[in-house]
């Protein structure tokens, strides 16, 4: 069994362009970190029944990246989304890493991989590399994983520690590759917003991609980033919206940004979701609908392991969610007391 692939598919969800490019993107869209092995190992079974049950479910929005999995999300995204029509899906993955083949033990044994949280065999490592050649070789070699004969959007990744080399020569190469036609729409991917915010002023990508800075725990963006992008017409997907955890579950053992969540935010998480609890609300639902609510952002991502997590996903998206709730939450302070 890979998921149930043969099921009627319903009409694909409401979608927005990104910026002035071309390409749109579902409101909600399929993260795919997690099937390449984020956290804990995930079988080929239940990556491919995630991806047909998201296409199912109306999700027409796949991102991706060389480093998630190492080059595994690419490969079964790729395998799950090649029958499919290809004009009838968006496909995003990354450059500014490229995986080069890891060199075995004496022994011959292989390595866990340990950067990220990937469970994963360390059978290729990271190099950072935001040059004009990087980049190039970086989108040909997701390609080759994907299988496919072009992506439609290509974020520059992480460039938190090369700032300089991103804007000097991985942007130049972006935009060129986009008026090659090689790209529909180009942007930048980070968990801050300062830097996508200098993105977003002096360059002239069509969107940014902000991880956990827009969230019902740290809402950061709001200050520059978001209305800057209204102003520049730039569009905002919104990751990391559970903060990677905390948001989801706040109980003991909750994540907070990859890492273990301090108590007090595990508490404030916990008094949020008292509040939403009020209005019938699961606290997930809340925060995965959250930056749906602001104009410059145009899709949440959501990262999905499994069907079951596409189906919830999905059955929280169409709750309906009271406008008193926003407006409950609007007026929560920073410790989660109204």
């Amino acid at each position: 069994m890979t998921g149930d692939h043969k099921a009627a598919p319903v009409p694909p969800l409401p979608s927005r362009r990104l910026g002035r490019s071309g390409v749109s993107v579902t409101e909600l869209a399929f993260g795919g970190a997690a099937i390449g092995g984020m956290y804990t190992e995930v079988s080929e079974e239940h990556a491919r029944a995630a991806v047909d049950a998201a296409w199912n479910g109306g999700i027409r929005t796949f991102d991706t990246a060389p480093h998630y999995g190492l080059g595994l999300s690419e490969r079964r995204l790729g395998d799950a989304l090649r029958c499919r029509p290809r004009d009838e899906y968006v496909i995003s993955t990354k450059v500014g890493r490229l995986l080069e083949p890891a060199v075995p033990g004496q022994d011959g044994s292989i390595a866990r991989d340990t950067q990220g949280g990937f469970d994963i065999p360390a059978r290729y490592v990271r190099r950072f590399d935001f040059s004009a050649d990087g980049v190039r070789r970086s989108l040909a070699e997701s390609l080759d994983r994907l299988g496919l004969d072009r992506v439609d959007i290509a974020f520059i990744h992480d460039p938190d520690d090369h700032g300089e080399q991103a804007f000097r020569e991985a942007y130049p190469a972006l935009e060129r590759l986009r008026t090659e036609g090689a790209v529909g729409a180009i942007g930048v991917g980070m968990n801050q917003a300062e830097m996508l915010t200098r993105f977003v002023t002096d360059t002239d990508v069509d969107t940014v991609l902000v991880a956990g800075r827009y969230t019902l725990l740290d809402q950061s963006a709001a200050s520059e980033l978001l209305p800057a992008a209204q102003r520049r017409g730039v569009s905002v997907i919104a990751g990391g919206v559970f903060n990677s955890g905390v948001l989801a579950a706040p109980g003991a053992g909750a994540t907070y940004d990859y890492h273990a969540a301090p108590p007090e935010l595990i508490e404030r998480a916990g008094r949020l979701a008292e509040l939403c609890a009020r209005y019938g609300v699961p606290l997930r639902a809340a925060a995965a609908r959250f930056p749906l609510t602001h104009p410059a952002v145009a899709s949440v991502l959501i990262g999905v392991r499994s069907a079951g997590e596409v189906a919830d996903a999905l059955q929280c998206r169409a709750l309906d969610i009271p406008a008193a709730l926003w407006d409950s939450l609007a007026t929560v302070d920073e410790r989660g007391r109204p």
